[in-house]
């Protein structure tokens, strides 16, 4: 361990699902709207926003994961830092990372769009009911 402690557990939300569950981990790197945090078990706890950006993560045995994320909290208390987020895509390396992440929120606005019109569809409808309501 670099710090001679044990190590930290990691685990990152989405409104959905456990994205990842508690992970050891030797040390966690998150951006912060303050710029980028090193975290280590011994560190104090601390609370903050998370933009979208890139989570860094070292296991255990020293693999390096990196994580994009969107926006979101972190929570450092004691040895466990728990990360919840709308959205989290892990790679193994930056560039297929950011490929699959460009391919998500593609997907993702493609679902917006959709949800949209049908919340336009359902809102005009409503309008219509209601000026008929009122001729009546």
């Amino acid at each position: 361990m670099s710090d001679g402690g044990p190590p930290m557990t990691l685990s990152i939300l989405e409104p959905a699902a456990v994205y990842l569950p508690p992970t050891p981990v030797r040390r966690v790197v998150v951006e912060t709207p303050r710029g980028s945090h090193g975290l280590l078990p011994r560190r104090l706890d601390c609370v903050a926003a998370v933009p979208p950006g890139i989570l860094t993560y070292e296991t255990v045995d020293g693999e390096v994961v990196d994580v994009a994320v969107d926006l979101g909290v972190m929570v450092k208390a004691g040895p466990s830092v728990t990360v919840a987020v709308r959205h989290a895509i892990a790679g193994t390396d930056l560039s297929t990372l950011q490929a699959t992440v460009a391919r998500t929120f593609d997907d993702l606005d493609v679902q917006a769009q959709a949800t949209r019109a049908v919340l336009t569809h359902l809102e005009s409808g409503f309008v219509r009911r209601l000026l008929e309501w009122e001729r009546a």
